[in-house]
């Protein structure tokens, strides 16, 4: 079946701006905790369609991201019907191919899979992500050059590849589930358009 997705991303992460993860070097504090959020503008998975939905995925990593095994817990759009919920598990849990399953090769210990609220915001250079009682997330673009973007591009380890990101510091990632619980600020922050397919 096949399957293809379109729209912006965000990632927030407790590493330095910018992230050595994404040039596969170790995390500025030996153990990265990002969070990753998708708002899907187009979006087919056979006959369902998924336009104008929402996932977020909380990572944590205990060293060099490409060197070590993640935990990863998976938020799904409440919005969602029972198909579009089973087709954004697929997608993003890695089992449908395509980039997601790239990313997902990675985890070995799957948290938890919740359909939430999730509240994606894209205002000009501020991504922001809630969802209620988890997650409080505002990440804004650094000044580069005569106000222009700071960008990044043909990075090694990226969610969104094909796309340059832009390099952004968070105001602030509030994370509390699984045992887990993140206060951080003034840390790295990417965001761009995505598109997956398989």
């Amino acid at each position: 079946m096949s399957w293809n997705l379109k729209g912006t991303y965000f990632e927030t992460c407790n590493c330095d701006v910018a992230c050595p993860c994404v040039f596969l070097s170790p995390p500025t504090e030996g153990e990265c905790r990002v969070l990753v959020a998708w708002h899907v503008d187009q979006g087919k998975d056979g006959e369902v369609a998924l336009d104008d939905l929402n996932v977020a995925m909380a990572i944590t990593a205990p060293g060099t991201m490409v060197e070590t095994k993640w935990r990863a817990a998976l938020y799904l759009d409440q919005r969602a019907s029972d198909p579009q919920k089973q087709a954004l598990t697929r997608i993003f849990g890695g089992q449908a191919g395509g980039h997601p399953a790239a990313l997902a090769s990675f985890v070995e210990d799957v948290l938890g899979v919740a359909s939430v609220r999730i509240d994606y915001r894209a205002e000009g250079k501020k991504r922001s992500l809630a969802i209620p009682d988890v997650v409080s997330a505002e990440i804004e673009a650094i000044e580069g050059q005569a106000g222009g973007e700071v960008t990044i591009s043909g990075h090694p380890m990226c969610v969104a590849p094909g796309e340059p990101a832009v390099v952004a510091k968070s105001k602030r990632l509030d994370y509390t589930d699984h045992h887990m619980s993140w206060t951080i600020s003034d840390s790295n922050g990417f965001y761009s358009p995505f598109a997956y397919q398989g």
